[in-house]
């Protein structure tokens, strides 16, 4: 497993699928879990880029939970390599998912570490399918310890506990590349 990690535009995703052609043997042996929900134009327009700049021949698989489905499935038992972009956007979309009718501005500590015990099963149960089936695994992820403390406590939740989920993402990964201003930088 390997996970490219890095700031918003910092080139992340392409350095992923660069290092996907560069493994690959068989130009569809790849699954791409795309994780975003298209909610808004900028959304579809940022979902529309990723297509754009991926291979036609590459199966896309639009998920960001419920991944030991995935070995139910053709595309998935007939490739080699996985590519989920991105946990962060998956971290968002699972937080309102769970939990559409809680204020997290007043959630308490004991349902914060339920979500993120849940998020945590979620990120390990794509992690063990690929690992049981011994596909390749490229996790891309988006650094949230550089910036500002968020001034509100929804945005606090979540880069406490995206933080936490790259920590454990980046122990069992055998790579950690963090991505800069398109330039990689292997720290693992």
């Amino acid at each position: 497993m390997i996970l490219v990690i890095g700031g918003a535009r910092s080139g992340k995703s392409s350095y992923a699928e660069k290092r996907i052609k560069e493994l690959q043997t068989n130009s569809n042996d790849v699954v791409y879990i795309a994780t975003a929900i298209p909610f808004d134009g900028d959304m579809n327009e940022r979902i529309k880029r990723h297509q754009d700049d991926r291979r036609i021949d590459w199966h896309t698989v639009e998920r960001y939970k419920q991944f030991n489905q995935l070995k139910m499935e053709e595309e998935f038992i007939q490739s080699k390599f996985v590519i989920l972009d991105c946990i962060t956007v998956m971290i968002t979309n699972l937080m309102f998912d769970s939990y559409t009718d809680v204020d997290f501005e007043t959630m308490n500590n004991e349902q914060i570490n339920k979500l993120e015990v849940d998020i945590e099963h979620e990120v390990n149960e794509l992690i063990d399918v690929c690992d049981q089936h011994g596909k390749t695994l490229i996790i891309v992820s988006n650094e949230v310890g550089y910036g500002l403390v968020p001034s509100y406590r929804l945005g606090r939740i979540f880069r406490d506990i995206a933080g936490r989920i790259n920590q454990k993402i980046a122990l069992r990964a055998e790579e950690v590349i963090l991505v800069t201003a398109g330039l990689p930088l292997r720290i693992k």
